[in-house]
This record gives structure tokens, sequence and C-alpha cells, in this order.
């Protein structure tokens, strides 16, 4: 009869110490927070169809990082030696970011850029929300590198803004990746309403000369000046710069088709799948659930929506000087951020509400590249003062 109870109360003591191990018995209202959080991601991606091939890797990634655990066990992605934290490392060393640069320049067709070159100050004065953010993160009580880091999310840059928070805050590498793939998601929902309050009818309906053609030449010649001019002025963007203009010499040389396909297909999926599954991943609510996460969100949605307006309200101005049949249509101005294509596609889809026939897209595609090559340039400047 006590080789039964023994057994019994053995077993008892086994089921009770695998139930403390459970997460059941390790969750916290944090965790199911950022759970709700991560369906919330996947329904945009899967019903509005908003960047799914970020946020569904992101949605899942948070519910891995919110899985509660005890400590210990090697399982999460801040726990040295884990896989999660093998993966992570590609995040935290900012090996990730340059890839997904060089997959986005073997993708990327420059000539809208090179048939209008001043399309690329539209693409420049968009940087303004990454400054005014960085002001404004001053103000709030972020160190000058935090600041730095929170100011980048106004490029609505994901990449970009991984490369820099993992050098100025890794601490809040996890809120700032979260926050600048968001809002590149919602470009839909932040921009048109931005757009509309800058322009008037008159404006929106402008329309633009047609692009000269671009010739092979220049093509190939552009990514090789492109690099020696941006990356002599801002050196420390070359592993951003660098990459992306390699892959757009990879598109446009003609014979290195392979290594393109290569780069802008499986390589740049892969890396999207990585970086996506681990950032999501490194949501844990334990670290994650802060007064500074919120913070960043809050600014991460203005510098994007000052961002926004700065590039509408350059071209307005610069309409000033530029003579009728010469003039840009405002509308593209919101394509100054580096979301490449979904800005540009907005560009197009908000003027044809107001004329059918005028088609912006191909206009708009040249602030928008010009958006990316910038706000490497803005993340280069910031690191050289802030590093």
């Amino acid at each position: 009869m006590e080789q039964v109870q023994g057994f019994f109360s053995f077993l008892w003591d086994n089921l009770m110490q695998f139930a403390e191990f459970t997460g059941f018995a390790n969750a916290t209202w944090g965790h199911i927070a950022m759970i709700l959080v991560a369906l919330g991601f996947i329904a945009l991606a899967i019903i509005k169809e908003y960047e799914p091939l970020l946020l569904i890797p992101i949605g899942f990634g948070i519910i891995i990082g919110n899985i509660p655990f005890v400590p210990g066990f090697q399982l999460g992605v801040y726990e040295e030696g884990s896989v999660m934290n093998y993966l992570y490392f590609g995040v935290i060393k900012g090996v990730y970011p340059p890839l997904i640069f060089l997959g986005v320049g073997a993708m990327t067709d420059f000539s809208a850029l090179i048939s209008n070159p001043k399309l690329m100050l539209i693409g420049a004065a968009a940087q303004l929300g990454i400054f005014g953010a960085y002001i404004a993160a001053l103000q709030l009580g972020f160190t000058p590198s935090e600041a730095g880091a929170i100011g980048i999310i106004g490029g609505a840059d994901g990449p970009t803004a991984i490369f820099l928070s993992s050098r100025l805050a890794p601490e809040l590498l996890g809120a700032i990746a979260i926050s600048a793939y968001s809002y590149m998601a919602l470009v839909p929902v932040f921009q048109p309403p931005v757009m509309r309050l800058l322009t008037t009818k008159k404006e929106r309906v402008i329309r633009m000369k047609p692009p000269r053609q671009v010739t092979q030449m220049e093509k190939i010649l552009f990514p090789i000046l492109g690099l020696l001019l941006t990356a002599f002025i801002v050196p420390s963007g070359l592993p951003l710069l660098g990459m992306l203009f390699f892959g757009n010499l990879l598109k446009e040389s003609t014979v290195t088709k392979r290594l393109a396909d290569t780069a802008k297909g499986p390589m740049i999926d892969i890396v999207t799948i990585l970086i996506g599954l681990t950032v999501g991943a490194s949501t844990q609510a334990t670290t994650f659930l802060t007064t500074k996460s919120l913070g960043i969100f809050v600014l991460g949605a203005i510098s994007f929506i000052v961002a926004t307006a700065g590039g509408v309200l350059f071209v307005k101005f610069f309409n000033l000087f530029l003579k009728e049949g010469n003039k840009i249509n405002p509308l593209i101005g919101n394509a100054g951020v580096s979301a490449v294509p979904d800005s540009a596609r907005l560009s197009q889809m908000v003027g044809l509400e107001y004329d059918k026939t005028n088609h912006l897209l191909m206009h708009a595609m040249g602030p928008n590249v010009a958006g990316v090559i910038g706000s490497a340039v803005a993340a280069g400047i910031l690191l050289s003062f802030l590093y």
C-alpha cells in the first residue's frame, strides 16, 4: 500500500512540476496583449493584404516570442545559445539589412529617377520626418543615440531602421523595428489624408511630361556613380548603399542575370522570413512592454506623417519656380519615403480618383527610389555623429 501511495505521490509531484513549466502557469497579461497584437498583424496581412510578406512573419514571430516559458532552457530570442538567439544574430549585428538592400537594388528600376533627376530632391525632402522625430525624441528625454535610432522610422524603411538601431540603441531595436515595419504596412492608411489635406483640386490633376527614354549605358553608370557620390559623402552608410547599388548593377549589366535573380528572389525571400520572424520574436512582453516602446510608436507615427507632408509640401514649393507644363503633381510627394513601391502605387491611386486618365506611377517611382537612397544616406549621417 505504501508503494502505491509513494508512486501516486511521485506522479503528482512530477505533474505539478510539469504544470509549473507550462505556458499557462507563466503567462501574464502582457503576453496575452502581445499575442492579440500579433493576431491583428496577421489579420491585416490576410484580410487587407497590407504588406503580407512582412506582417505575417512578424506577426507569427510575435506569437513565438510571447509563448511564456521558464528562463534557463535556451528557448527565448534573448537567451544565449538558443536557436532563436542565433537567428537573431543577423539582426543585432546588422547582417540582414544589407542583404535586403542587395535584393531591393536587384529589383529596382532607377529609370524614372535618371530621366528626371530633380525628383531626387523630393526623396531628400521626405527625410524631414527623420530629423523632426530626432528633435522630438530629444525633447522627450531620449538620449541622442536613442533619438537618432527612433527618427529613422520616418523614412518608412524597416531594414535601415534595424541597421541603425542595432548600432545606436540595440536595447530599443525590437520596438523600433516593429514600429518601422508597421508604418510601412499602414502606408494606405496614413498617407492619403495628408496628401488630400495639403493639396488643392487643381494641383491633384497636374499632368506631368512623360519621362524620357533612358539608355542602357545610363542605367549601368548610375549605380557606379551613385555609390561613388553617396559613399564618399557618407562613408558610414556604405553597408546599405554599397549593397543597394551593387544589386542594381547586377540587374542592369545584363550579364549577371542569374546573380540578380538570386538576389531579388530566393535570397531576399529567405532574409525577409528570418528578419520578420526574429524581429517579431524580440517583442517578448517582459522586455518589450515599456513606456519607451509606447513613446517610440507615437514618435514613429508622427515622423511618418511629417515625412509624407515634407515631400508633398516640397513639391508645392518647388512648383513656384517651374513654368507651366513643367510643374510636378504634388501627389507624388508622398512617394519620397522609401516604402517601395507601395507609396508610388498610392500616388497613382489617389491621382486616379481626381483624373481617371492621369497616370502618376512612373513619375512617383522617381522620388520613391530616391527615398531608399535618401534614408540610407540619412542613416549614415546620424551614425557618423552619434555612434
